[in-house]
């Protein structure tokens, strides 16, 4: 990350196991209940979890003035159960292409592939996530989605109990 790379880091404590944890980053029907800021849904996510395995994402947002489909394409560069996952993300179209980010409407500067990567610690029965998505620069929208959807990750966790 000391390459001029802009990127934001986010860190949440839940409270839940490491385990669970992992399963809602890794299994596409539990990703599906959190991924994305307030107001999008996600209707499609395939996951091939191995390293060098692909990933393609919908994320969704319906209303009655808008609706909007954003598509997320990557490559599983790590995957190291329970407490490390490291893929690429980009945009791209409904077959998976790889799209330019300022066709979707982001910045100039938006580059075409980033990179996520999230850490899980056990901390007493709780678990200490820390996200870093190399490329999304802080302050921006990018980061305040992750943040919104960190929400909705905790809240899904809480009402699983």
């Amino acid at each position: 990350m000391n390459d001029g790379q802009e990127w934001v880091k986010i860190t949440r404590e839940f409270d839940a196991s490491i385990a669970t944890v992992w399963d809602m980053w890794t299994k596409p029907e539990l990703f599906m209940q959190w991924y994305g800021p307030r107001g999008m849904h996600v209707p499609e996510a395939d996951m091939d979890l191995v390293v060098g395995g692909t990933r393609k994402i919908c994320m969704e947002m319906t209303s009655p003035d808008r609706q909007m489909k954003m598509w997320f394409t990557g490559v599983y560069r790590e995957v190291t159960p329970p407490t490390r996952l490291v893929y690429t993300e980009s945009m791209c179209d409904e077959h998976g292409t790889i799209i330019s980010p300022q066709s979707m409407g982001m910045p100039e500067r938006h580059p075409d592939v980033t990179e996520v990567i999230v850490e899980l610690t056990s901390q007493g029965g709780k678990t200490l996530m820390t996200m870093v998505h190399i490329g999304v620069p802080t302050g921006t929208a990018g980061e305040g989605g992750w943040m919104q959807a960190f929400d909705k990750l905790g809240d899904v966790l809480q009402e699983r109990g």
